[in-house]
């Protein structure tokens, strides 16, 4: 299998952004994609790592670029400073998600409605975030990621089906956070999952993650049960399709 790999530029407004997008250049036909989103960091070669890995799968990816074209994060204190107009406004974070899954389903690789947001930390939250307005996406994917709800939930029930997955000892998602979300989702009807790995704290699925202070840590067998768990939530959710 060759994948094939390419920058896509695109635009929120007067923001110029770009993607990472790769899939497999044997497929005659649409395929299902993911859509994955970044940490507060930007979009670095972690996530399109992640993108080429997804296409090995037999997917299309595209790592979305949330901050502008080259603009990453060089120490904690620069990330927040990129992540909290986000953060501040979800509206505006939404609006700019909305955007990059356009580019991504207007994509002649793409089946447009086999679309699953996948995301890690910040990108976990926004992963959450494409469901909770019923973006038109089947399945979103948190990695670790940020619970808090928007506060501006769509009122119908969230269609696409939730996979999050958190580890038990994240400083930074407190257990009062996570029943609020479990709290959410089951209020919205969502078809949801909470996996939560003991003895795991936050970023356990980046490799460089090694900063306990700030309870961020990599841990080997979490990260790999929780792609496993990953990978099985996107065959059931594609199979679906298929049948449907």
């Amino acid at each position: 299998m060759t994948i094939e790999t390419q920058a896509i530029e695109y635009w929120d407004e007067n923001t110029l952004l770009e993607g990472f997008f790769a899939c497999s250049s044997s497929h005659d036909h649409p395929v299902p994609a993911i859509l994955i989103a970044h940490t507060w960091a930007g979009r670095d070669q972690f996530v399109c790592d992640k993108t080429k890995q997804i296409a090995a799968l037999g997917y299309a990816g595209f790592a979305i670029d949330l901050y502008g074209k080259g603009i990453l994060g060089q120490s904690s204190e620069e990330n927040a400073k990129l992540m909290a107009p986000f953060m501040e406004s979800r509206g505006k974070l939404q609006q700019r998600l909305k955007v990059a899954l356009q580019t991504l389903t207007s994509m002649a690789q793409v089946d447009e409605h086999r679309v699953v947001a996948l995301g890690y930390c910040f990108g976990g939250l926004c992963a959450l975030d494409l469901a909770r307005i019923n973006a038109g996406i089947v399945g979103a994917v948190s990695f670790h990621g940020q619970l808090k709800s928007p506060g501006n939930r769509v009122s119908e029930p969230i269609s696409a089906k939730i996979l999050a997955l958190h580890g038990h000892d994240d400083p930074m998602i407190p257990p009062s956070t996570v029943a609020e979300f479990a709290a959410e989702m089951s209020a919205a009807d969502a078809d949801w999952q909470l996996h939560v790995y003991g003895g795991t704290a936050h970023s356990f699925t980046n490799p460089a993650a090694n900063n306990p202070a700030m309870g961020a840590v990599y841990n080997k067998v979490a990260d790999k049960r929780s792609w496993e768990s990953a990978c099985r939530f996107l065959t059931e959710i594609f199979k679906e399709g298929e049948m449907n």
